[in-house]
C-alpha cells in the first residue's frame, strides 16, 4: 500500500485530492478492487487479510483526512491575502458613495428657497384629523378627502397624505409674514409606475399683510423655480381645484423627453405636469384666526422632479436600491 500512500502525499491541490480519494475509496478504487479479492484468499488466511486490509484502509484514510486539512487551511490563508484590506488606505474614486437622487434632487430645491430667504419647517408624520384634513378646508364627509388615499390609523390619526399640516402648525405657532417650505415623507395608498405609498413632498407658503402678495407674485416665484429646475423648458398654469386654494392652478413645463412634439412620456401632448399651487383659501386662515392677511401656497412631488431631472421611466425603481442605478449617481 506504500504505492496508495505516496500518491496522498504527493497531492497538492483539494481538486486533485477529491480525484484521488475516488481512484482509492470510491466504488471503482483501489481499495474496493483488494477487497473483492477477499473472496478468494483460503480460509486459514482470510482473517489475516482482511485485518491487513481494514489497517490499511485506516492508515490511507488518515493520511487523507491529515492531507484535507492541510490543503484546506492553505486555501483559506490563501483567499484571506487575497481579499486582505488595508483599513489605512483611501477608498478609490470608484468606491465612494453619493447621494441617493431623491435626496439630491430634494436638496437642490431646498437651495433655491434657502437663497430666497424661506424657512425650513418640520411636523409629525401620523398627524390627526384637524391639521391634516379640517383646517386645510376639507371638513368631514368633504367629497376631496377621498383624494387623499389616506392610511388610518387605529387611534383615529393618519399618516399625513401632504405636507400641508406642516404649514397650519407654522401658521398656530407664529404671526405673519411667513415665507416657509416644508419638506418631507408623506403617505399614500397609491402603487404604481409614478405612485408609490411613501414618497416625499416640498410645500411652500407664503402669508403678508392683506394686497401684499398676489397670484403675479406666485407665478413669477414658480417660473424662476422651474428654470432652475430644468433649464430652457416652456411653463403654462392651468386652472384647477384644490380645497385650501383658490383660485388654484396646476403649473405644466414643455416635455424635456421630445422637447413639447409629444411622445409617451407625455401622452402626445407636449407638456408634463410638474406641481400645483394658488392663493390660500380664506377659510384655511380662519381656522389658525389669521385677518387681513393673503398668502399664496404650492407643493410637489419630489421623486416626480428626480424622475424628470435624470429620466428614470419608473418611480420604483427609486425605491429598490438596485446599485446598478444609484451607482451612475456617483
Amino acid at each position: 500500500m506504500k504505492h496508495l500512500e505516496d500518491k496522498i502525499t504527493q497531492v497538492n491541490s483539494l481538486e486533485t485530492l477529491e480525484k484521488t480519494r475516488i481512484e482509492l475509496f470510491g466504488k471503482k478504487g483501489a481499495l474496493t478492487a483488494e477487497f473483492k479479492k477477499l473472496k478468494d484468499v483460503p480460509g486459514p488466511e482470510k482473517k489475516a487479510f482482511a485485518e491487513g486490509l481494514n489497517q490499511s484502509k485506516a492508515n490511507l484514510q488518515k493520511l487523507y483526512d491529515e492531507k484535507y486539512a492541510l490543503l484546506k487551511k492553505q486555501e483559506i490563508e490563501k483567499i484571506l491575502k487575497a481579499e486582505a484590506i488595508d483599513v489605512s488606505l483611501y477608498s478609490s474614486l470608484e468606491a465612494k458613495g453619493a447621494l441617493h437622487p431623491v435626496m439630491a434632487t430634494m436638496d437642490k430645491i431646498i437651495d433655491y428657497f434657502i437663497a430666497l430667504n424661506f424657512s425650513i419647517e418640520d411636523g409629525p408624520k401620523i398627524e390627526d384629523d384637524f391639521h391634516n384634513f379640517e383646517a386645510l378646508n376639507l371638513p368631514k364627509n368633504h367629497p376631496a378627502r377621498d383624494m387623499q388615499d389616506t392610511f388610518f390609523c387605529k387611534d383615529g390619526g393618519v399618516l399625513r397624505t401632504h405636507t400641508s399640516p406642516v404649514q397650519i402648525r407654522t401658521m398656530l405657532q407664529t404671526q405673519p409674514p411667513i415665507r416657509m417650505i416644508a419638506p418631507g415623507a408623506v403617505f399614500r395608498k397609491d402603487y404604481d409606475i409614478t405612485h408609490t405609498p411613501m414618497f416625499h413632498q416640498v410645500e411652500g407658503l407664503v402669508v403678508e399683510p392683506k394686497g401684499e402678495v398676489s397670484f403675479a407674485n406666485l407665478k413669477a416665484i414658480l417660473s424662476d423655480f422651474l428654470h432652475y429646475m430644468f433649464g430652457d423648458v416652456e411653463i403654462r398654469f392651468r386652472p384647477s381645484f384644490f380645497p385650501f386654494t383658490e383660485p388654484s392652478a396646476e403649473v405644466d413645463i414643455s416635455c424635456i423627453f421630445c422637447e413639447g412634439k409629444g411622445c409617451r412620456v407625455c401622452s402626445h401632448t407636449g407638456w408634463l405636469e410638474v406641481l400645483g399651487c394658488g392663493i390660500v383659501d380664506p377659510n384655511v386662515f380662519k381656522s389658525v384666526k389669521y385677518e387681513n392677511v393673503s398668502g399664496y401656497a404650492f407643493g410637489l412631488g419630489v421623486e416626480r422632479f428626480a424622475m424628470l431631472l435624470h429620466k428614470v421611466p419608473d418611480l420604483r425603481m427609486l425605491f429598490e436600491g438596485d446599485t446598478r442605478l444609484l451607482e451612475q449617481f456617483r
